[in-house]
C-alpha cells in the first residue's frame, strides 16, 4: 500500500486533456485503519495531516475532509512478523489507545453460539445523528476546569518530562488530549466541572501509548501511568 492509496491520486483524463483527482478512502467521516502497523512508515505518515488538520494535500492542492472526521486503527503486536512500529508523531495524534485483550468466558460463549457476525452488519442502526454528536462535542468543551485541576495536569505532564524511567515525555498535544478526554469523561458522568478523578480515569488510555509503556526487556507488561499516578500528588 502506498500513500496515494489512502489520500487519492490524480489521473489523466484523455477526453478532457487534464488531470482529475480521485479521492481515496480517507475522504470519509469514520476511517478504520485495520492493522495499521502492517503498512510502511511512509504510508502511515499519509494520515498525519488528515488526523491533525482534517485535510489532505495532494499535487499542491489542499482538500478538506468531511466533518466530523476521526480515525480508529488496530495494530498487531510488534513481535509479529511484518509489522512496522508507528512513529512517535503518528502515535501522538491518536487521542487514546484502548487494549481489548481476550473476551471473557460469557462473551466468547455468545460468539460460539451466534452466527456469522458479518451477517449482523446490515442490521446495525444509528444510535445518534450528526447533530447529536456535534452537540456532545460542543458540550464537552464547556466543562469547567478549575486552576487546581489544571495545576494537577501540568504536574503530571512535567513529571513525565523530567523524572527517570520515562523515555518519552508528554507533548503539548498530549497535554491537550488529556484535558479533552477528561472533560468528555466528566460529561459522561453527568457533571459540568472537572475533577482530578476524571483525569486519573482517562490517563492510562491517553498517555500510555505516548509514554511507550508496554513490554519491558523481559517481556513483562509494565504501566508508566501507574508509576505516574503514584508519584504525583493531587494537591501540589
Amino acid at each position: 500500500m502506498l500513500p496515494a492509496d489512502i489520500i487519492g491520486v490524480s489521473i489523466f483524463n484523455p477526453q478532457t486533456q487534464d488531470f482529475q483527482f480521485r479521492e481515496g478512502p480517507v475522504f470519509t467521516q469514520l476511517l478504520l485503519a485495520d492493522e495499521i502497523n502492517r503498512t510502511t512508515p511512509k504510508t502511515q505518515s499519509a494520515l498525519l495531516e488528515a488526523m491533525e488538520e482534517h485535510q489532505v494535500t495532494s499535487d499542491g492542492v489542499t482538500r478538506k475532509l468531511p466533518q466530523p472526521f476521526f480515525v480508529i486503527a488496530t495494530q498487531n503486536p510488534s513481535s509479529q512478523m511484518g509489522t512496522f512500529p508507528l512513529p512517535e508523531s503518528q502515535l501522538d495524534r491518536f487521542l487514546m489507545r484502548i487494549q481489548l485483550g481476550y473476551p471473557d468466558a460469557q462473551a466468547e460463549r455468545e460468539l460460539l453460539k451466534g452466527g456469522d457476525r458479518r451477517q449482523f452488519l446490515g442490521a446495525i442502526k444509528p444510535m445518534a445523528t450528526l447533530q447529536d454528536l456535534a452537540s456532545w462535542q460542543q458540550s464537552a468543551t464547556k466543562i469547567h476546569a478549575s486552576d487546581a485541576v489544571l495545576d494537577y495536569i501540568q504536574r503530571l505532564v512535567a513529571h513525565t518530562r523530567t523524572a527517570q524511567g520515562f523515555p518519552h515525555g508528554l507533548s503539548p498535544r498530549g497535554t491537550l488530549s488529556l484535558l479533552r478526554a477528561a472533560r468528555a469523561w466528566a460529561l459522561l458522568s453527568g457533571r459540568d466541572h472537572l475533577l482530578p478523578e476524571d483525569v486519573q480515569a482517562v490517563l492510562p488510555a491517553v498517555a500510555e501509548h505516548r509514554l511507550r509503556g508496554g513490554l519491558d526487556d523481559q517481556g513483562r507488561v509494565h504501566s508508566l501511568t501507574t508509576q505516574l499516578l503514584k508519584a504525583v500528588d493531587v494537591i501540589g
